[in-house]
């Protein structure tokens, strides 16, 4: 029994292996290899991606998470208005900036596939690149930033609750509401 046991965790270990040999098997068919269907997707939706996780997870909400939890935090009309303004905006603006970097990442891909990337090539795609995940970023982050102005202090304390936070950063949230 303890060899049918023994053979089983070297069958096991040894598919693990296997696998972790080849970890980007099957890859090579993307339209963009340095980007999933899905990371296209949320590009292309506008989506946060976790990009702006230090606002976040440090007490700024978003205004997407705001509006999913707008009754629950008591918004008023004009706060809803508010919040919908800059949801529209943050969402324009980062399928604007997200489209360019698809369009970056496949120019990056076709210069490889083609073989006519060289090191100036290359320097320039991948700073244009970093540039426009950088703007992405940004994007997202000064939306959170902008909704310490539409919500409440309470708001921004039962928004951390909804959204199983700790509340040990209210004193980043209290020094912006009183500046």
């Amino acid at each position: 029994m303890r060899a049918l046991f023994g053979l089983a965790a070297i069958l096991a270990s040894t598919s693990v292996i296997a696998q972790d040999h080849h970890p980007y098997a099957g890859m090579q068919e993307r339209g963009i290899k340095g980007l999933s269907d899905q990371q296209i997707a949320d590009l292309r939706g506008g989506r946060g991606m976790g990009l702006a996780l230090p606002a976040e997870l440090n007490g700024y909400p978003g205004p997407a998470h705001v509006l999913e939890n707008a009754d629950a935090l008591g918004l008023t009309a004009d706060q809803r208005a508010r919040t919908q303004a800059l949801f529209h905006a943050m969402k324009a603006e980062a399928v604007t900036v997200g489209e360019q970097l698809i369009e970056q990442e496949a120019t990056l891909d076709r210069l490889f596939a083609e073989g006519r990337v060289d090191s100036t090539s290359l320097a320039a795609m991948t700073r244009e690149i970093g540039l426009t995940e950088g703007r992405l970023r940004q994007t997202h982050l000064k939306y959170h930033l902008a909704m310490m102005d539409v919500l409440s202090q309470s708001q921004v304390e039962e928004y951390r609750k909804l959204r199983g936070y700790d509340n040990t950063r209210n004193d980043v949230q209290n020094k912006h509401h009183h500046e």
